[in-house]
C-alpha cells in the first residue's frame, strides 16, 4: 500500500494550516489560561480547587449540550457556504439563536433548582480526610456567580461557529485570546486581591470569567456586523427569525442525534467521574489537575476534529465527493501523526505541572500518574477523534450517535460502575481499563469511515 495515499501536497497542508492553526491557537491560549486560572485557584487550597473543578464539569455537561445543538446547524452551514448560498447560511443562523435561547433557559433553570445537589454527588471521603462541607460551600458560592456567564457565553458560540464554518477562523482566535487576557488579568486580582480589590478566591474566579465571556462576546458580535462585504449573510439577521419548515425538518432529523450525542457524551463523562471520585475527594482534585493539563494537549486534536468537519463539509456540500475521501484519508492519517508527537510531550511535562499546585504530595503523584496514562491513550484519542468529525461531517448524526455517547453508556460506564462499587481496585488501573476499551471503538470507527456512507452532499448542487 502507497504511502502517498495517506500523505497530502503543500497545497493541501496548507489549506489545512489556514483553518487548523487559528483555531488551534485559540484553543491553546485558552486552555493554557484555564491552566493558570487553575493553578491559581488551586494555591487557594485543595478544597477550593476541588468545588471549582465539580462546577465546571457540571458546566461543561451544558456547554457541550450547547455545541452539539450548534454543531448540528454548523453542518448545513459548512454545506451551504460551499454551494455559495448566503440566505441558506442566514436561515441557519437564525436556528443557533433559536437553540441558544433554548439551552439557556433549561441551563439556568437546571442549575438554580439543583445545583447543590448534583456538586454533593462528587464529594465522598478518601484517605486524605478532606473537608467535604467546606467543598460544597466553595462549589456553591462558585456557581451562583458562574450562572451570568451562560447567555454571552451561548451568543459568543453562535456567531464564533459560523464564522469558522465560513472561513473565518482568524476573528474567533482573536476574540478568544482578548478573552483569556481579561480573565487571567481578572483572576490575578480578585482571587488574590490585588490593585486594592478583595481577596474573593473561588467567587473572585468566577467574576474574571463571567468579565471575560461579557467581553468575548462584544468583541465577535461587534466585528461580525461591521463586516457586511465579508460576511453577506448577516445582513437582515434580525429583520425576521423564521427559520424555513424544510431546513428545519433536517436540522432537527440530522442534527437531535448530534444533540443528543453532545448531551449524553458529557453527562456519561460527569458520570465516569462520579465514579471515579468513590475513591475520595483527593480523586477528584488529581483529575482536576490532570484534565486541566490534559485539556491543553487535546487541543491538537480538537482543532484537527473541527478542519476535518470543515474542510470535509465544504468539499461535500461543493459535490467533490472522491476528492473529500482522498483528503479525509490524509487528515486521519496527518492527527495520528499529530498524536505521537503531542503524547510524548505531554509525558515529558507530566512530572512537572503537577508540582506547581498548594496540595497534599498524594494528590500530585497522582495526578502525575494519571497524565502518563492520558499520554499514552493520545493515539486512540487521535483515531476515534477523527473518526467522529468524518462522519459527522456528511450528516451521519445516527451513526455518530451510537459511536460516541452509545458507546460511552454501553461500555464505558458499566466498567466504570462496577470496578468502583463492587472492587476494591485503586483508582490508577480502574481509570486505564476504562480507558483502554477505547481500543474496541478505534475497530468500530474504521468500519464506519471504509463504509463511506457519509460521503453525501446535503445541500445539492450550487
Amino acid at each position: 500500500m502507497s504511502l502517498r495515499r495517506y500523505i497530502g501536497d503543500r497545497a493541501f497542508y496548507r489549506r489545512l494550516s489556514a483553518i487548523m492553526i487559528p483555531m488551534l491557537v485559540q484553543n491553546l491560549i485558552t486552555n493554557f489560561v484555564s491552566l493558570l486560572d487553575n493553578l491559581m485557584v488551586g494555591q487557594v487550597g485543595t478544597e477550593p480547587m476541588s468545588g471549582v473543578a465539580i462546577v465546571n464539569q457540571l458546566l461543561f455537561v451544558l456547554n457541550l449540550f450547547l455545541f452539539g445543538g450548534l454543531a448540528g446547524v454548523g453542518i448545513f452551514t459548512a454545506q451551504f457556504y460551499g454551494k455559495g448560498d448566503e440566505e441558506g447560511i442566514r436561515s441557519t443562523v437564525r436556528a443557533k439563536l433559536w437553540f441558544a435561547l433554548i439551552a439557556v433557559g433549561l441551563g439556568a433553570g437546571v442549575f438554580l433548582g439543583f445545583g447543590e445537589k448534583l456538586i454533593s454527588f462528587f464529594l465522598h471521603e478518601g484517605e486524605e480526610e478532606l473537608d467535604l462541607a467546606a467543598t460544597l460551600r466553595y462549589g456553591k458560592d462558585y456557581l451562583a456567580v458562574m450562572l451570568v456567564q451562560i447567555a454571552p457565553f451561548a451568543m459568543t458560540q453562535v456567531y464564533s461557529s459560523t464564522l469558522r464554518e465560513t472561513g473565518e477562523t482568524v476573528v474567533p482566535m482573536r476574540t478568544g485570546i482578548a478573552a483569556v487576557l481579561v480573565n487571567l488579568v481578572f483572576n490575578y486580582i480578585l482571587i488574590f486581591g490585588k490593585l486594592g480589590a478583595p481577596a474573593l478566591g473561588v467567587v473572585g474566579a468566577a467574576m474574571a470569567t463571567v468579565l471575560s465571556r461579557f467581553v468575548e462576546c462584544g468583541i465577535v458580535m461587534l466585528w461580525t456586523h461591521r463586516h457586511l462585504q465579508r460576511m453577506p449573510y448577516i445582513r437582515g439577521l434580525y429583520r425576521s427569525l423564521r427559520v424555513p419548515a424544510g431546513l428545519l425538518k433536517q436540522i432537527l432529523v440530522l442534527g437531535t442525534p448530534l444533540l443528543l450525542n453532545e448531551l449524553l457524551w458529557s453527562g456519561g463523562m460527569t458520570v465516569l467521574n462520579q465514579c471515579y471520585s468513590l475513591r475520595g475527594l483527593e480523586v477528584v482534585s488529581s483529575f482536576n489537575i490532570s484534565s486541566t493539563v490534559g485539556n491543553l494537549f487535546f487541543c491538537a486534536f480538537i482543532a484537527m476534529g473541527n478542519s476535518i468537519s470543515i474542510m470535509i463539509g465544504q468539499l461535500l456540500g461543493a459535490g467533490e465527493l472522491e476528492r473529500a475521501v482522498d483528503e479525509d484519508r490524509k487528515l486521519i492519517a496527518f492527527s495520528l501523526a499529530l498524536s505521537v508527537g503531542v503524547g510524548l510531550l505531554m509525558a515529558l511535562v507530566a512530572p512537572l505541572i503537577p508540582q506547581a499546585y498548594n496540595t497534599t504530595d498524594t494528590v500530585k503523584a497522582l495526578a502525575e500518574k494519571l497524565l502518563l496514562i492520558y499520554a499514552a491513550m493520545m493515539p486512540l484519542y487521535s483515531y476515534t477523534n477523527s473518526c467522529y468529525f468524518t462522519l459527522r461531517s456528511g450528516g451521519k448524526t445516527l451513526i455518530t450517535f451510537v459511536f460516541d455517547s452509545l458507546f460511552v453508556w454501553v461500555v464505558c460506564i458499566p466498567v466504570a460502575f462496577v470496578l468502583s462499587r463492587y472492587t476494591q481496585m485503586p483508582i490508577l488501573p480502574m481509570y486505564a481499563i476504562v480507558e483502554l476499551t477505547n481500543l474496541i471503538k478505534c475497530g468500530i470507527g474504521f468500519v464506519m469511515v471504509r463504509q463511506r456512507k457519509w460521503v453525501v452532499n446535503l445541500v445539492g448542487k450550487g
